[in-house]
């Protein structure tokens, strides 16, 4: 029976234990989107995980929707981060780089003017995060079918960059509500061509990234994160089932090393159907997880690991206080998101020093 600290192996990645640091947007790079020393030392601080997945990562400059994430696609970011995936191995730990494009989720100021992209001109409601004064999303501009076949290109030059940076592996970003997760799900995607229309269609973007991805690291290193719930950023599907269980299918064909949700505890979750579909991909949990979901979950067999954000933001030894049922650091709201001070990023204690 599986546990907290038992060892896992997700295709050619072999976890320590079963807890997982989700990956956690903080827009601590510089304007340029390289990672810092200070980057460096939070993820030190977290290594003791059985995976870390790193923050959402922008595949090129047109990719990003918000100030400071970090990029994978010029060499002084290689560099960047080299010292983080160093800082973390030191630690004995495993990371794989989340890669990223935003589709639709951005605004002109963010993109030197141009108008953000997606699968279809279908405009997201609500207002873009953190940008001032506020404003609408605009509608996005849908993407040729050789705009499409470059972006492609751009994960798999960015997969190649990670592979350079010293990364363990990739996870693909096909989840709330970004550009892959655009094309996957009706709500957003109303095209008429091959990547519009049928499931087998509207996945066809999914599947050929990941096809990329694997060509760089190999299916044993290759993950892919998704969202079934469509409650991000304005999403929805009209059966989620079909949409969701063909794209396990396909990718439980091509052998990935892990697939990762946030919707597992949903009374509507369709995880579990889905790692069926997928011929038992391993599967990777999330989502507001108490550590007694975590054991059940663990013991049940309905996952093969539990990975947790917040929590990972608030205690760098997140992991042993699990194991052991120690009292959790406090969340502190300021300073989460885009500030070069170490308080509410490298500060938190440890156990032995609290």
């Amino acid at each position: 029976m599986a546990d907290l600290s038992s060892p896992v192996q997700f295709g050619d990645l072999k976890l320590k234990n079963r807890v997982v640091m989700a990956p956690l947007t903080r827009s601590r790079a510089t304007d340029d989107r390289v990672p810092t020393a200070m980057m460096a030392e939070y993820y030190a601080q977290r290594a003791s995980a059985g995976l870390i997945i790193s923050e959402a990562t922008v595949i090129a400059e047109e990719a990003n929707g918000y100030l400071n994430t970090p990029g994978l696609f010029s060499d002084a970011q290689v560099e960047g981060w080299k010292h983080v995936t160093s800082a973390v191995h030191e630690k004995g730990g495993l990371i794989v780089a989340q890669l990223w494009h935003v589709g639709r989720v951005s605004d002109p100021e963010l993109l030197n003017g141009e108008t953000p992209v997606s699968a279809s001109a279908v405009q997201q409601a609500g207002q873009v995060s953190l940008l001032r004064p506020k404003r609408d999303y605009v509608v996005p501009r849908p993407l040729e079918i050789s705009e499409i076949h470059s972006i492609t290109e751009q994960f798999k030059q960015a997969a190649i960059r990670a592979k350079e940076a010293g990364f363990d592996g990739v996870e693909l970003h096909a989840a709330n509500g970004y550009l892959i997760d655009q094309f996957l799900q009706t709500k957003t995607n109303k095209r008429e061509d091959e990547y519009g229309g049928s499931v087998e269609s509207r996945a066809r973007f999914l599947l050929e990234v990941v096809d990329a991805l694997i060509e760089v690291w190999g299916a044993g290193r290759v993950g892919v994160h998704l969202a079934p719930r469509g409650d991000e950023h304005d999403m929805g599907d009209d059966a989620p089932r079909e949409t969701f269980g063909y794209a396990m299918e396909e990718l439980g064909k091509r052998n990935i090393a892990f697939f990762f949700t946030r919707e597992y505890l949903a009374e509507d979750s369709i995880s579990e159907y889905m790692k069926e579909r997928s011929g038992n991909v391993p599967y990777v949990a999330n989502m507001r997880l108490s550590r007694d979901d975590a054991i059940e979950l663990l013991a049940s067999g309905k996952a093969d690991a539990v990975s947790f954000g917040k929590d990972y933001i608030s205690n760098p030894d997140l992991f042993e206080r699990l194991v052991n049922n120690s009292t959790l650091n406090e969340l502190k709201l300021e300073n989460m998101i885009g500030t070069d001070v170490p308080e509410g990023y490298i500060d938190y204690p440890t156990l032995d020093k609290a």
